[in-house]
């Protein structure tokens, strides 16, 4: 008893010292993103490249990177060279990266004389320039449009951050100071992490600890395989759309996938398109995050995610193909493939175990809004369609089924109008926006930004065009998209993906997303559910007549 208890104070020392450094980031950047949206990242490693724990309030997306990026940066920078105080940088989408403006920060954690363990933290930093502010550039054609590319350097030493890579990022920002302040937080965030790792060590000792970490591994492992265990055996195949690339309106491409239960999941690729030049391609990293977290979304919810977990899980990502992107292949798209990749296993899931089936989901929605020119003021952020219908439930409204951003997720709008030239007229839900079912999928929302100076729009949406389908005679969810305002009132849809839309002030960007769909035959909801979604707003008199069949 004493030993159970010991391993499970363990454990969660851990987590929490990931989730403090994933904390001190958030409190320490300059980036509005990361200071309202809570947005950052952080994760403990070991020398071997294995994710012993995450921050849990933030992102598989982005740990899963820092799990993929560490070999790469020891391959490239020895062990046996570092030295304590040593803090490292990368952001190469092809060793496991997200995108340019993401930066993956790393601190080894020294036993003796021997780096042992890792911290590392990651945000969205403010901007490294590319076509256009903050990291957006949905019409790349190669990774070149996107920003600053960097391999695995040092990026700060005992005696602060190196001077030469201080001058690279800022001679590459539209907003050098912010994305200093944001790279001080990050190196901040592995700072505190390792103070409480080291003191793990120090409580438990070194090999204490050590075994501490293996055993909490394979505690994990177990329960995933048994988790994996009570479902049923077979191969599952499903595939999802996407909208278009950008670059060729209304050519869909499709990430196709083949789910083996067993004794382990198996989930295979193979079939999906081959990568384009375009931003709708993602890293292995980021097709790794959405693969597990899929699968995760079916297992008992309570087990760990660590390298354990990893090990009962086999994803099979074709290189050269949307998944797994290489170079000169533009990677600041991955939304799109991976929320696609996401999709085709949920389907495929929900056929294995039609008990905890869901329906399509809209996409999150991402935008950014620029300052014309110098002095640059940037607001990055997204909105959340609605997620599909489950068995037994109808989708939740606007919150998106998402596993790659923070804990505020969406930022307040007092804040980002306290420090953007804008106004947040509205934000609402949009009735009738769910896809009509025996259970309804989640409403989407809209958002409208008036602005008071003139600004640059870029968008980064999918599932624009081609609904989110329903599931089980089930019907799709309404379709959301960007629009401008003009002055005159007049209001034009703009493309999914476009890039450095002129605004005038006093005209709006309107912002809505795509309903969830829904789950059965309309015909076989509830009369209650439809009288109590017309008294909260959800359904309308004329939604309830032609989706429902129900005249009041």
């Amino acid at each position: 008893m004493t030993d159970a208890l010991t391993a499970e104070v363990l454990r969660n020392a851990l987590v929490v010292a990931a989730e403090e450094a994933s904390i001190v980031v958030v409190r320490s950047a300059y980036s509005t993103f990361i200071v309202e949206g809570s947005d950052a990242s952080a994760a403990i490693l070991d020398a071997g490249g294995r994710m012993i724990a995450h921050s849990m309030a933030t992102t598989l997306m982005n740990s899963m990177a820092l799990k993929v990026a560490l070999p790469e940066l020891i391959a490239d920078i020895p062990l046996a060279t570092m030295r304590p105080g040593d803090v490292y940088v990368l952001n190469d989408a092809y060793r496991g990266g997200v995108h340019t403006n993401d930066l993956l920060v790393y601190r080894p954690v020294f036993v003796g004389e021997t780096p042992a363990y890792f911290t590392a933290t990651m945000i969205h930093v403010s901007d490294l320039g590319g076509l256009s502010a903050g990291g957006m550039a949905p019409l790349a054609t190669d990774i070149f449009l996107e920003g600053l590319q960097l391999p695995p350097v040092r990026l700060a030493t005992a005696d602060g951050i190196e001077p030469a890579i201080e001058a690279v990022l800022k001679a590459n920002s539209r907003t050098p100071d912010k994305v200093m302040g944001d790279v001080r937080a990050l190196v901040a965030g592995t700072a505190v992490a390792a103070a409480r790792l080291e003191a793990l060590a120090a409580e438990y000792g070194v090999r204490g600890l050590a075994k501490g970490i293996d055993d909490y591994l394979d505690h994990t492992e177990t329960r995933t395989r048994a988790a994996l265990a009570e479902l049923p055996r077979g191969r599952f195949e499903a595939a999802y759309p996407i909208d278009d690339d950008g670059i060729e309106p209304g050519r869909a491409h499709h990430v196709r996938v083949a789910v083996t239960l067993g004794e382990r999941a198996v989930l295979d690729f193979t079939g999906t398109d081959p990568q384009v030049p375009a931003a709708i391609n993602a890293s292995a990293s980021q097709s790794l995050a959405a693969a597990v977290f899929a699968v995760r979304c079916f297992l008992d919810p309570a087990i760990p995610m660590n390298e354990g977990c990893l090990r009962a899980i086999d994803v099979l990502l074709p290189e050269g193909s949307l998944l797994n992107a290489r170079s000169p292949y533009p990677c600041g798209g991955r939304y799109v493939p991976i929320y696609a990749a996401m999709e085709a296993v949920f389907q495929a899931m929900s056929d294995a175990v039609p008990e905890r089936a869901i329906a399509a989901s809209g996409i999150l929605q991402p935008f950014s809004i620029a300052a014309v020119g110098a002095p640059y003021w940037i607001h990055l952020s997204y909105d959340f369609g609605g997620v599909g219908a489950r068995r037994g439930l109808d989708g939740p409204d606007a919150t998106g089924v998402h596993f790659g951003i923070g804990r505020n997720s969406v930022p307040q709008a007092e804040p980002v109008e306290s420090r953007c030239p804008l106004i947040v007229e509205s934000i609402e839900t949009i009735p009738d926006s769910g896809g009509p079912g025996r259970h309804r999928g989640g409403l989407g929302s809209r958002t409208v930004y008036r602005f008071l100076a003139d600004c640059h729009v870029t968008t980064r949406g999918d599932r624009l065009r081609l609904a989110p389908p329903g599931r089980d005679g089930g019907l799709p969810g309404r379709l959301g998209g960007f629009y401008k305002r003009h002055l005159d009132g007049v209001v034009e849809r703009l493309a999914s993906k476009v890039n450095n839309v002129r605004f005038a002030a006093g005209e709006a960007f309107i912002v809505e997303t795509t309903g969830g769909g829904g789950l059965g035959p309309p015909g076989e909801r509830d009369r209650e559910a439809i009288l109590a979604d017309l008294d909260a707003g959800r359904v309308s008199a004329r939604g309830a007549a032609e989706d429902y069949g129900i005249n009041l």
